[in-house]
């Protein structure tokens, strides 16, 4: 095909290409049919239409085009005028009457489609309009400060009120309802995700938009709008609620934006390493912190300075993804952990609770990544009050050793025991290795709890949910690692085991190491921060045991949130 001609430094475009073929393309064409073809199809309108739009779209996506206004609800009015001056067809209608819909619009009035009337479309709780009790939804407004309002649109009205001074005076007409009025039940709930009305480009009014923060607690004052709720933030002096997305609203959103995110693979742990005792001297040789695949843990270190030794000190078995085949939790058979990260967060009921004296203790589970000290917590809070604080006894199918006592080390069962018990769902975590079975059963965290002991726990954070249940009430923490420069300065002595061979040596920690903790930190929050009801960071684990004990001290002291199913189960 020859070249088109074109001016200097002109770049032609689509359209000028097709209008500029046909004649291009006549000298090489010996049958008139073929041309009058040509002719018939290079110069149909439809065709042009197409190209004409194509070219219109791709300058528009070029000029990377910003929002015109920041208000939804202007910028709906100025469609809505720009369209009333077009033929009715079908579609220009139906969206005319999307756009004056009071969601869209964001107004607290809008215009009755049959009888031309303003009407009351929202009522914000707590605000003057609700505390006078003399304004309702469906009520219909006749007047504004004097001024009738029958032959006004509802932005005309609201740009009245918006110059307003000093008192407003409405003159409606009551909606008749037969309804008696009854009592609203109050309704709190927990927060499990950021939100900022601002960056919301689908609420109908953002001044009217209520911020909060994950872990906030929200009083839930009208659900009557099935897309935005009205709330306010429990405590606060001001009465007057505020719009926050529905549950199902932010629920569908979230499906839609949130990426399913993976935690970097955990260290694994030889078999052989664990055999014997090991003996540290650093507070930060994590020798128990490492992920085992389920294999049996070494003996930690005591504080022989307490009088007080840690026999057969165990601490819960954590997964590795080494190999997913012999490491499962008692869920993973019925639902993966992929499932389980396509959770979507949004608000959780809760109620005010408060552990009655003589009642069983909550659970503590402690979360977080290797090496960062979860065990070094534990043991100290074990040795600092051994009749309040304990630890779950394992389970495991192989043979007992000759130093080893039933119900101390381990619970020792026979193979087909613990395959039975896996099939009943026993265990909270199993696995197996080399032949043998191990895993923690929940009938090992009643055991601890009936003794009215607190029960010290730490398992992999995809259980975690299923551990939140009324009968254990877990008190979850996080424990994070500091930033790297500060693992290099308070780490850079200590030592952790390497599972690269099977002679168990301690090695110094590495700069992946480090780089690995603070990233599947970075993770557990990402994918699990809305479980968590505290976050520590070990900086200083003398400092952080301190925090830690403090937090667990209140928890059975003082009143919690928790969920309304621990209460009501």
């Amino acid at each position: 095909m020859p070249a088109l001609a074109t001016g200097a430094g002109h770049e032609p475009g689509l359209y000028e290409l097709l209008a500029a073929l046909p004649s291009q393309l006549q000298p090489h064409v010996s049958r008139p049919e073929d041309n009058i073809f040509l002719q018939d199809m290079f110069g149909e309108r439809s065709l042009h239409s197409l190209v004409k739009i194509h070219e219109q779209l791709q300058h528009y996506e070029e000029s990377k085009p910003v929002p015109v206004l920041d208000s939804a609800a202007a910028l709906a009015h100025e469609l809505s005028e720009e369209l009333e001056g077009k033929s009715a067809n079908g579609e220009i209608k139906e969206l005319l009457k999307l756009l004056a819909k009071p969601h869209v619009k964001g107004a607290t009035i809008r215009r009755d489609d049959h009888t031309g009337a303003i009407l009351v479309a929202r009522i914000m709780r707590g605000g003057a309009a609700d505390r006078s009790g003399l304004i309702h939804v469906g009520d219909e407004l006749k007047e504004v400060n004097g001024i009738p309002v029958d032959d006004k649109k509802p932005e005309e009205i609201i740009r009245i009120l918006a110059q307003s001074q000093g008192a407003i005076t409405f003159k409606v007409v009551p909606c008749v309802k037969e309804d008696a009025p009854t009592k609203e039940q109050k309704v709190f709930v927990k927060a499990l995700f950021d939100y900022d009305p601002k960056e919301d480009k689908a609420i109908p009014c953002k001044e009217a938009g209520l911020a909060f923060k994950k872990g906030s607690i929200l009083q839930i004052m009208s659900q009557d709008d099935a897309t935005w709720w009205q709330a306010k933030h429990e405590g606060e002096a001001n009465p007057r609620a505020g719009l926050i997305p529905s549950k199902q609203f932010q629920e569908r959103r979230f499906a839609l934006w949130r990426p399913v995110a993976t935690l970097p693979p955990q260290k694994t742990l030889s078999r052989r390493s664990l055999d014997a005792p090991q003996k540290c001297t650093k507070d930060w040789v994590s020798l128990d912190d490492v992920a085992v695949e389920f294999a049996e843990e070494i003996e930690e270190d005591a504080d022989y300075s307490s009088g007080f030794h840690l026999a057969g000190f165990r601490r819960s078995f954590r997964l590795s993804r080494k190999d997913k085949k012999t490491n499962k939790s008692m869920y993973e058979c019925k639902k993966s952990e992929m499932y389980d990260m396509a959770d979507v967060p949004t608000y959780e009921e809760v109620t005010l609770y408060r552990r009655q004296s003589g009642a069983k203790h909550r659970l503590v589970v402690l979360v977080g990544p290797t090496g960062v000290g979860l065990n070094e917590l534990k043991r100290k809070l074990l040795i600092s009050d051994p009749q309040h604080f304990s630890v779950t006894i394992p389970h495991t199918s192989r043979a007992k050793k000759n130093q080893e006592s039933d119900g101390v080390e381990y619970h020792f069962i026979s193979r087909h025991l613990f395959e039975t018990d896996i099939h009943n769902n026993k265990f909270i975590e199993y696995g197996e290795y080399k032949g043998n079975y191990y895993g923690t059963s929940l009938d090992s965290i009643r055991s601890v709890l009936s003794k009215n002991k607190v029960c010290l726990l730490d398992v992999q954070p995809h259980t975690l949910k299923h551990l939140r249940t009324a009968e254990f009430k877990p008190f979850i923490v996080l424990v994070k690692p500091p930033t790297i420069e500060r693992l290099r300065e308070t780490r850079q002595n200590g030592k952790i085991l390497s599972g690269k061979d099977d002679k168990g040596s301690a090695k110094p920690f590495t700069e992946e190491d480090f780089e690995e903790m603070v990233t599947t930190a970075q993770m557990l929050e990402t994918q699990h921060g809305h479980l968590f009801e505290k976050v520590i960071v070990n900086d200083d684990l003398s400092a952080a045991f301190s925090e830690l004990r403090l937090a667990l001290k209140k928890v059975e002291t003082e009143t919690h949130w928790v969920p309304v199913s621990w209460t009501h189960s």
